[in-house]
C-alpha cells in the first residue's frame, strides 16, 4: 500500500472510533502519533532491506506481529503511565492497522490476504529479483502510474480515490488536526 493510504486507513478508524465512543476529534498530537504509527513499519523495513541489504524484503522486524504486539502493549502502558493514553492509543492504532492493511492489500489484485507478511522471523519474505536501493520506491510509483490508464475506472475510483477523499473530508470535519503543527514546522525550515 501507499504511504497515504496507510495513513488514510489510520485516520478513518481512529476518528471514526473516537466518533463512536462520543470522545472528541482527534488532537493535534494525536493526529501526528497516529500519522508517525501508519508509516513506522514501512519507515524501519524499507531502508533497512532496500538500502543496507539486512532483510530480504521490505516486510521483516518493522512489520513482525512479534514485534509489533509487544512493543503495541509497552507504548500503551509507557503512555497510561504518563497520562497520554490518547497519544499511545493513536501511535498503536496506526501501527496495527499498518500491518493489516498490508496483509490484506493483495485482495484488490485478486489475491488473496498475505499473513506471513507479518511472520517475520518465522516466515522470511522472498528476496527482491532486482536491487534498486531506496529508489525502489519510485519504481513502484512508476509502475503503478503507467499501469493506472489500463486499470477499470471503477477499480480506480473505489480502490485509489475513495478511500483518500473519504478520510480528507473526515479530517477537514474533524478540524484538520495536526495541519498547524506541520505549517510551522515547514516555516521554521524556511
Amino acid at each position: 500500500m501507499w504511504p497515504w493510504e496507510h495513513a488514510a486507513v489510520g485516520y478513518l478508524l481512529l476518528s471514526l472510533g473516537s466518533r463512536a465512543s462520543g470522545r472528541s476529534p482527534p488532537s493535534t498530537a494525536v493526529a501526528l502519533a497516529l500519522l508517525l504509527g501508519t508509516q513506522l513499519p514501512d519507515l524501519v523495513d524499507k531502508p533497512l532491506s532496500w538500502e543496507f541489504d539486512l532483510f530480504p524484503s521490505g516486510y521483516a522486524v518493522g512489520h513482525s506481529v512479534f514485534v509489533a504486539v509487544p512493543l503495541g502493549l509497552l507504548v500503551l502502558a509507557l503512555a497510561r503511565r504518563t497520562d497520554r493514553s490518547s497519544v499511545g492509543i493513536a501511535l498503536v492504532v496506526g501501527y496495527w492497522s499498518h500491518l493489516v492493511a498490508d496483509v490484506f492489500a493483495p485482495l484488490r489484485g485478486g489475491g488473496g490476504p498475505m499473513v506471513s507478511r507479518m511472520l517475520w522471523p518465522v516466515v522470511v519474505a522472498s528476496p527482491y529479483q532486482r536491487d534498486f536501493g531506496l529508489g525502489r520506491g519510485l519504481v513502484y510509483l512508476g509502475r503503478f502510474l503507467a499501469d493506472l490508464p489500463s486499470m477499470d475506472v471503477t477499480t480506480v475510483l473505489v480502490l485509489y480515490l475513495i478511500l483518500p477523499l473519504a478520510t480528507l473530508v473526515l479530517w477537514v470535519l474533524d478540524g484538520s488536526p495536526g495541519l498547524s503543527a506541520v505549517a510551522s514546522a515547514v516555516r521554521g525550515v524556511r
